[in-house]
């Protein structure tokens, strides 16, 4: 063991200046460790599995249905090219039967009469695009980071808390001690 090991392992050796205080940090900060490394783990862990599963249900709901462009769509500018988005009416049939119109983002070439794919929901309304699995999987990651960073961030307060409760009770003897001290010599500090 290295000199500096032993400097910072210093609360867990018998020692006759070691204050039980000095040991109940000890044991924070052990403690906080441990919690800040398992509950950020297990906090990312759920959190990626429930994002998966969002987007798992989102995309079981969604269905691609082909609808027809039924008006020009609305072009704010005066060049387009064929990646970009517009706003145009589409009209498509659901599962059961029924017709339906509405707006929604279109390729800006489109023409009246184009088909054009949309997504619908469970009830036939328009919906956004599912997102894909490279999507899910990313957002999955940085939703996991984030959760397991929150966690481990609350967790590292709690412990700074505490310890700073600590320390200030050690001030607090001190004080007491040194009051104690100065008293028999007739002198009093402030």
């Amino acid at each position: 063991m290295t000199r500096r090991a032993g400097v910072r392992l210093w609360r867990w050796r018998r020692n006759p200046l070691r204050r039980t205080s000095d040991v109940v940090e000890a044991w924070i900060v052990l403690a906080a460790w441990v919690l800040a490394v398992v509950g950020a783990l297990a906090t990312a862990l759920l959190t990626a599995g429930a994002m998966q599963q969002s987007a798992q249900r989102v995309r079981q709901q969604s269905h691609a249905v082909s609808a027809v462009l039924t008006r020009e769509p609305e072009r704010t500018t005066a060049r387009t090219t064929g990646a970009q988005l517009v706003w145009g009416t589409v009209r498509w049939t659901d599962p059961g039967g029924a017709a339906h119109t509405d707006r929604t983002r279109v390729p800006a070439t489109a023409t009246p009469g184009a088909r054009v794919t949309v997504w619908t929901n469970g009830r036939g309304a328009l919906t956004a695009p599912p997102p894909s699995p490279a999507d899910t999987a990313f957002q999955s990651v940085l939703g996991a980071l984030w959760a397991g960073t929150a966690t481990a961030g609350l967790v590292a307060g709690g412990a700074r808390l505490a310890r700073t409760r600590l320390d200030r009770r050690r001030f607090d003897q001190w004080a007491e001690e040194w009051a104690r001290m100065d008293t028999p010599w007739g002198r009093t500090r402030g």
